[in-house]
């Protein structure tokens, strides 16, 4: 939710802002409504007061016995035209409610223009792509050998893109989520196994309601959703909640299943667990002052950055382009692992500022000095570790020629084998 008392001073910053998203117009719409709500207001009560007066002096009237139909004829006018500009006011007062929910968040100023994922800025590439001296398998390929990985089963009992993992690759699971878990623990993100069914407030706290309503799983007779992130979960921790600026920043990381409908995704990256409907994920999220806003997100792509050298999982860093940003990011970045099997870079992980969007939605804020009024917070999220990419990224980049699969040290220290064997 944007600040609309902050552009409604100076909208000229905003609206620049927000024409790079496409949004100018529904900016210039959202004030036209806001200006008319307030010219409605007073004139309103301005009425309602004609009203107290016309009823007082009617009572008045009667009780000395004079006649009162001109004044009765007066209160009546008065009456039919404050439920005439009553009943405009609630319209408008939706219809703004209504749009400000739909606009997307200010950009940051650096974040780069454009519309798809080709439009995003390259920052660095780390890790050594690796070369294969014989014809290289995809994580599928690989998977089918050992049955780590069942698409047919798991499709006869829930459906096209889901899956089954078994065997050794769940000890890869497990091994990935302890030490995804044990580096954000270190650096003061507190683990929190929440919710993964939550109610339609925080889904549009987070922004992700309504303009994802189609991603959502709905469970419409308990109305309840199925969260495709924790970090809906985690956000609504502090929804409604004042906290004192010595608390923060407050981490969190979030375990949990997550699950995702992946609309108008039909065709698309559907081969194996790239893309699937239900997985695994940890989830840092954080509650910042907007001082330390800026910091936090660096901290969090490092973070997101010595998971993947741990994993020693070749990566690239890019810095999201607008047309590809969600409703409440004002800047991503994305770590892109390299996939040998598609010979490309897919996204593994991304991190968000999202300033204080959020928190306005959630109603989330903190108080600056002790006896200073609250503040709104800023919020920031980002990915620890994505479980199936994550795997077909381990498969891919560890195979060797007989089909077995070298893992990184940190894994093995973890709980995994230190090499998937040959079948």
């Amino acid at each position: 939710m944007l600040d609309l008392r902050r552009i409604r001073e100076d909208p000229g910053p905003a609206r620049d802002a927000l024409a790079r998203r496409g949004a100018a117009e529904d900016l210039d719409r959202l004030l036209e409504l806001d200006g008319r709500r307030r010219e409605l207001i007073p004139r309103i009560e301005e009425l309602r007061a004609k009203q107290n007066q016309a009823n007082d002096a009617i009572a008045a009237a009667k009780r000395a016995g004079e006649d009162a139909d001109e004044l009765i004829a007066q209160m009546r006018e008065v009456a039919a035209e404050a439920k005439g500009l009553g009943a405009e006011l609630t319209e408008v007062e939706s219809a703004r409610d209504e749009l400000a929910a739909t606009l997307p968040n200010i950009p940051s100023p650096r974040a780069p223009d454009g519309e798809t994922d080709e439009d995003a800025v390259v920052l660095r590439e780390v890790g050594e792509r690796p070369s294969f001296s014989f014809a290289a398998r995809d994580h599928l390929e690989l998977a089918a050998a050992h049955g780590w990985i069942g698409m047919e089963k798991a499709a006869e009992a829930s459906g096209s893109r889901f899956a089954y993992l078994m065997g050794d690759l769940v000890l890869v699971e497990l091994a990935l989520i302890r030490l995804a878990v044990d580096v954000v623990r270190g650096e003061g993100f507190e683990p929190v196994v929440p919710p993964v069914l939550v109610r339609e407030g925080p889904l549009f706290g987070t922004g992700f309601f309504p303009g994802e309503r189609d991603q959502i799983y709905a469970i419409e007779r308990d109305e309840l959703y199925l969260v495709g992130t924790s970090e809906v979960s985690l956000a609504a921790l502090h929804a409604g909640d004042i906290l004192d600026s010595e608390e923060l920043p407050r981490r969190y990381a979030g375990i949990s299943t997550c699950f995702r409908r992946e609309s108008g995704a039909a065709g698309k990256d559907t081969r194996g667990i790239f893309r699937v409907h239900q997985f695994d994920k940890v989830e840092m999220f954080s509650f910042v002052r907007p001082d330390q806003a800026d910091a936090e997100h660096e901290r969090l792509l490092e973070i997101e950055e010595r998971i993947l050298a741990a994993l020693e999982i070749p990566y690239r860093v890019v810095d999201i382009p607008i047309g590809e940003l969600g409703a409440p990011a004002a800047r991503k970045f994305d770590c892109e692992g390299w996939f040998p099997g598609q010979e490309r870079y897919r996204e593994l992980t991304s991190c968000s500022d999202t300033t204080d969007y959020q928190a306005r939605r959630l109603d989330a804020r903190f108080r600056p000095e002790p006896e200073a009024s609250p503040e709104h917070l800023n919020t920031l999220n980002g990915t620890a570790i994505a479980v199936p990419r994550t795997l077909i990224a381990l498969l891919e980049n560890g195979q060797r020629e007989d089909g077995s699969i070298e893992l990184p040290k940190a894994l093995a220290e973890a709980g995994a084998p230190a090499v998937l064997p040959a079948s």
